[in-house]
């Protein structure tokens, strides 16, 4: 019996949705073959949620007012929002040092469709780790992320939203200035740690940083991690404008991915990519 080949209008949402599978199976067939990949997917935040979970029992043994919840919550959302950025830029990246950046642009792969694939791989991996983490921070700690209540899915989805646009911002710093920009895919999200106030409340930051905190989804989610550890009721109301700050970043960050993408291809720099 012949087989019944079955094609789809390119620009129907059953073969976008085609290509974008096509680039989530692609990163994972080569996280698969890696597993130095997959271990260090778990490996750094791990060691993170081990170094602070014992940070906080030796403060809770000299008797130091601190809740052990407030530093292990801290932890695993950092990682979010973390992963978030450095797995969608390393997920790029990874074309570049592949050399098969051209190839990808070549491919009737839109520029949608090809950053929707890579969000959606960053994802998998971030719900990978984190429930990692979640598990061993109950194992260790007695810590369980249910202690969030109900801030727990918009607090990792504004996470998950803000890395990925800090990741869109780095990758559109090596599409503009090339490979040697790299550094910016990597460490744009520690510029974020000491201003989202992660470990400490916002108010320890002088005036000025204080302000430019408020303007961070991070900084929101994080307070109100801590408002919701101490009994206190999820402030619907500060996440609300973390999640407008959140959906305009993205927006501009997608905007400035698109423009770095055209002014690559118009200058030559994709094929440079491939040397």
């Amino acid at each position: 019996m012949t087989p019944v080949t079955v094609t789809h209008p390119p620009l129907s949402v059953p073969a976008r949705m085609t290509r974008i599978g096509g680039v989530v199976r692609r990163d994972f067939a080569a996280l698969r073959r890696s597993p130095i990949r997959m271990f260090e997917i778990v490996f750094w935040p791990t060691i993170e949620l081990l170094v602070w979970g014992f940070v906080t029992v030796f403060l809770q043994s000299q008797q130091v007012p601190f809740v052990v919840a407030f530093l292990i919550g801290a932890v695993l959302l950092w990682q979010v929002l973390q992963k978030a950025s450095n797995e969608i830029s390393i997920a790029f990246l990874e074309d570049i040092w592949s050399r098969n950046l051209l190839n990808v642009q070549v491919s009737p792969l839109s520029t949608v469709e090809y950053v929707i694939g890579l969000i959606l791989f960053s994802l998998g991996k971030v719900v990978f780790a984190v429930a990692v983490m979640s598990g061993l921070a109950l194992a260790f700690y007695g810590f369980g992320v249910t202690s969030f209540g109900a801030g727990l899915v918009p607090f990792m989805a504004l996470l998950l939203v803000m890395g990925w646009s800090l990741g869109l911002v780095g990758i559109s710093a090596v599409l503009r200035f090339g490979e040697n920009a790299q550094v910016i895919a990597w460490s744009l999200v520690f510029v974020v740690q000491p201003l989202a106030g992660i470990f400490y409340p916002v108010e320890v930051l002088p005036a000025p940083l204080q302000a430019v905190a408020s303007f961070l989804p991070a900084t929101h989610v994080f307070t109100g991690m801590r408002t919701v550890l101490g009994g206190g009721a999820v402030p619907w109301d500060s996440l609300a404008w973390a999640a407008v700050l959140a959906a305009v970043y993205l927006a501009a960050t997608l905007g400035l991915f698109a423009w770095t993408l055209r002014y690559a291809r118009s200058h030559g720099k994709l094929s440079r990519f491939g040397e």
